[in-house]
């Protein structure tokens, strides 16, 4: 089961922007993400919930999708997330909590594929604008933003070509595809026997 959800988290960057995603939902995934380990214990990620459309607007202005795309410039308004959930620091708790912040994100979303959504980390935002726009005090930092919703995106994973390159691409369909390393390439199994012969 845990494979399945690991397989279907993909990062999507195509929704059913007309499915809307409510802030009970949000609240959940967040919930999730409250019960994993932090560091010393300090639990200094915070979150905003973000389904207003104003305020989802506002952010999708101030992001930048995919960077290997060139020539896609991000989601069109239909298939624009309807929702994000902002994740910050509070610089007063901890500073250097970004360990943190990956476990909670990739919890999120397996939460968010479990409920039939999926979602996209983002961490090309601009910053300055989007603390300004919700009044958020100096100690709290935005760590990442992560889209939420229903996704309307096919997405392969492959086996890399004989170049090796990992870089993801899309056809003219529309089939976004990743390329991962094989099992054999990214376990080390050193060797150690003619260190110590002897």
């Amino acid at each position: 089961m845990i494979k399945e959800l690991v397989v279907l988290n993909r990062s999507y960057r195509k929704f059913h922007n007309h499915k809307k995603v409510l802030v009970e939902q949000l609240t959940q995934l967040v919930d999730l993400a409250r019960n994993t380990p932090s560091a010393k214990n300090q639990q200094p990620l915070k979150y905003i919930l973000v389904t207003n459309e104003n305020d989802v607007s506002l952010i999708e202005s101030h992001l930048k999708w995919a960077a290997f795309l060139k020539d896609w410039n991000g989601p069109d308004k239909s298939e624009q997330p309807p929702a994000y959930i902002i994740m910050l620091i509070d610089k007063n708790l901890n500073e250097n909590a970004y360990i943190d912040a990956g476990i909670a994100a990739q919890t999120i979303l397996l939460g968010a594929v479990e409920k039939q959504m999926g979602g996209c980390i983002i961490r090309s935002v601009n910053r300055n604008e989007v603390l300004k726009h919700f009044n958020l005090p100096s100690n709290l930092e935005i760590v990442q933003v992560i889209a939420i919703g229903y996704p309307n995106q096919k997405i392969e994973l492959i086996t890399p070509d004989e170049s090796g390159s990992v870089q993801y691409y899309q056809d003219n369909s529309g089939v976004h595809y990743v390329p991962k390393r094989k099992l054999e390439d990214v376990i080390i199994i050193p060797d150690t026997t003619s260190e110590h012969s002897g």
